[in-house]
């Protein structure tokens, strides 16, 4: 029987990696998020600090081409002279493969729902939340005025949503890519996220 992975894509500012991580801890079970960028990046020579920016760098909105590169059973390798932001996404989603290899986690981000598209046993959640509320999240976890946090979620879900269709031609936030839409702000609000995410994997 396959791992059981929970993907969670998140609108910025709606406490994804929050639920993420306490997703984790419920069910006991590994936690990826700057983790992953960290193991990418040993395997690309890349920096982790690029490999977190690289959704924010992708402004083309054609479709990225696979058979640039070829298939290992390990992973992706690089066969043929790449742009880097293409081999970032290699290296992130050979890390992505092999994890969902070898154990049951979460993993937040990096079109993580895409990548194990034919997993089946994948839990795939998308958080949102209304925009003031982000801007209320992000001013305070960041310690930032209104106005840059607002201009700080334009710019990351903006990126976000350019990564997300480069790689997989499909469009980000859309319902139908995902087996669970929540919005954090609701009444059950983040705490009651982690409950439902849990349950339904529980019963994976």
């Amino acid at each position: 029987m396959e791992h059981r992975i929970i993907t969670i894509s998140r609108q910025y500012g709606s406490g994804g990696r929050k639920v993420g991580a306490q997703v984790a801890q419920k069910l006991g079970v590994s936690f990826y998020d700057k983790v992953l960028l960290q193991l990418a990046a040993e395997q690309s020579g890349l920096s982790p600090e690029f490999l977190e920016k690289s959704e924010e760098q992708v402004t083309s909105s054609f479709l990225f081409n696979l058979s640039s590169a070829a298939v290992t059973s390990s992973g992706f390798f690089y066969q043929y002279d790449i742009p880097i932001g293409d081999k970032a996404f290699f290296a992130q989603t050979a890390v992505i493969k092999e994890l969902a290899a070898k154990e049951d986690c979460v993993i937040v981000g990096r079109c993580a729902d895409y990548v194990l598209g034919s997993h089946s046993r994948c839990l795939k959640v998308y958080l949102h939340a209304p925009l003031e509320w982000r801007i209320e999240w992000v001013a305070r976890e960041y310690d930032l005025p209104k106005k840059e946090a607002k201009d700080r979620i334009h710019r990351v879900d903006k990126g976000r949503a350019n990564y997300y269709r480069h790689y997989t031609g499909g469009q980000w936030g859309d319902a139908s890519s995902y087996d669970l839409c929540l919005n954090t702000a609701a009444a059950a609000g983040v705490e009651g996220a982690v409950e439902t995410i849990a349950a339904m994997a529980k019963a994976m």
